[in-house]
């Protein structure tokens, strides 16, 4: 759309007035004051709210950017032309997203306590060794290529260190000389013991998901990747 001030993006969200999640519903803002100008993203201008008896809205105006998403579907189904700027981009952003301090968290204790051994079999150590911030949804449909710009920052917080960089691996999977160019290109993040259990939790939540109807044909890599990582066989899901 065209605004007095050039063009922009305007994104409108709806949510029960007596359900809404507050970090989701106040993580674009909360991102625009808190990470810094290093980090390529569409910059939030103004938010607009307003409500009836039943729903909330809220109108965010963005600056409009030409990039185009790397994929236009989470999971990656075709390998991207991706030059080696784009990966010292990634590699930069990842390193300054990491150092914002927050007390919003993108991913729960809890639940890992629940979920990994659900998912993944014990013995397993449910504690990550680290956390660090994180955006915390960085997969493909959310990076723009060739120019790295990065969308959608409703969930960010802490995370176990190297979330982000697990993130984009596992959503990878579906095209493995891309997830072997994610491993060489992050192996300062994943070959560490931080990102290895930072691995074993994005597994975990996107194998939770399938139990929704989620990241179906992520299922069996997400297993045999967890399988190499722990050395041994993973639970099957129940019918």
């Amino acid at each position: 759309m065209f605004t007095p001030s050039g063009p922009a993006w305007l994104r409108v969200g709806a949510a029960p007035s007596t359900a809404i999640d507050a970090r989701f519903w106040d993580g674009s803002i909360a991102a625009e004051q808190a990470i810094p100008a290093s980090v390529p993203r569409p910059r939030l201008r103004t938010v607009h709210d307003w409500s009836d008896e039943q729903w909330a809205y809220r109108a965010e105006l963005y600056d409009r950017i030409t990039a185009r998403p790397a994929s236009p579907t989470a999971t990656l189904a075709t390998s991207p032309d991706l030059p080696s700027t784009w990966w010292k981009a990634v590699r930069s952003v990842l390193s300054d997203i990491a150092q914002v301090p927050t007390e919003r968290f993108s991913v729960h204790q809890p639940f890992l306590d629940r979920a990994m051994p659900q998912f993944l079999g014990e013995p397993i150590d449910t504690t990550p060794p680290s956390w660090s911030t994180a955006h915390g949804d960085f997969h493909w449909a959310n990076l723009c290529a060739p120019e790295l710009r990065i969308f959608d920052w409703e969930g960010w917080g802490l995370a176990p260190t190297g979330y982000d960089a697990a993130v984009l691996h596992s959503h990878s999977l579906l095209i493995p000389s891309v997830a072997a160019c994610v491993r060489r290109e992050l192996e300062d993040v994943l070959n560490t013991p931080e990102g290895r259990y930072a691995e074993l939790a994005v597994i975990t939540q996107l194998l939770h998901s399938t139990t929704h109807g989620g990241n179906l044909e992520l299922a069996d890599p997400l297993r045999r990747r967890a399988e190499r990582l722990l050395g041994r066989a993973v639970p099957q899901p129940a019918n």
